[in-house]
């Protein structure tokens, strides 16, 4: 009966301890991406980035109008050419392929790296204004509502955006 009683004290314990536990839990969610538009900072990011991009598109549209003119000349003088210049010809239409392609890849890159670079304090600062807000309104978990939820059933939370964008000032 000891045993027993024992056993029982232990359960309920448990159960009381668990249920205590799920009470301190509070999730919230918040549309990051959203919020990281929003800022001004953004705004003077995205405008330095396309900047940066423009000097490759650029490159980009004179290497293709390279192609086009010699393909559109190799299309016209096909006919008149021996199989050497013709085979060289398409040698070289195929490397200023190979170049446009490989340009346009590392292009991708920098362009990429460069969004980081110069994106990261923005997002820094947006993460940090998220936490404060959290750990404010005593929150555990918050999640980015724009990437979609990974979770496939979760508990309602409470959406922070209009109390983070309070936190940064923004309207």
């Amino acid at each position: 009966m000891k045993k027993l009683f024992k056993v029982a004290l232990v359960a309920v314990s448990m159960l009381f301890v668990g249920n205590f536990a799920k009470a301190q839990t509070k999730i919230g969610y918040i549309n990051f991406g959203a919020l990281v538009t929003q800022m001004p900072e953004y705004k003077t990011i995205r405008s330095q980035v396309d900047i940066y991009q423009k000097q490759f598109i650029d490159q980009l549209t004179a290497m293709n109008t390279e192609l086009q003119a010699k393909g559109g000349d190799y299309q016209k003088n096909q006919a008149t050419m021996t199989d050497a210049a013709r085979t060289a010809k398409q040698a070289e239409l195929q490397d200023i392929q190979k170049r446009m392609q490989d340009y346009q890849n590392d292009a991708q890159q920098k362009v990429d790296a460069k969004t980081n670079e110069l994106s990261k304090p923005l997002i820094d600062k947006a993460r940090a204004a998220v936490a404060d807000v959290a750990k404010e309104k005593g929150y555990t978990y918050v999640f980015d509502s724009s990437q979609g939820s990974p979770l496939i059933v979760s508990p309602e939370g409470d959406d922070l955006l209009a109390a983070v964008k309070l936190k940064l000032g923004l309207k």
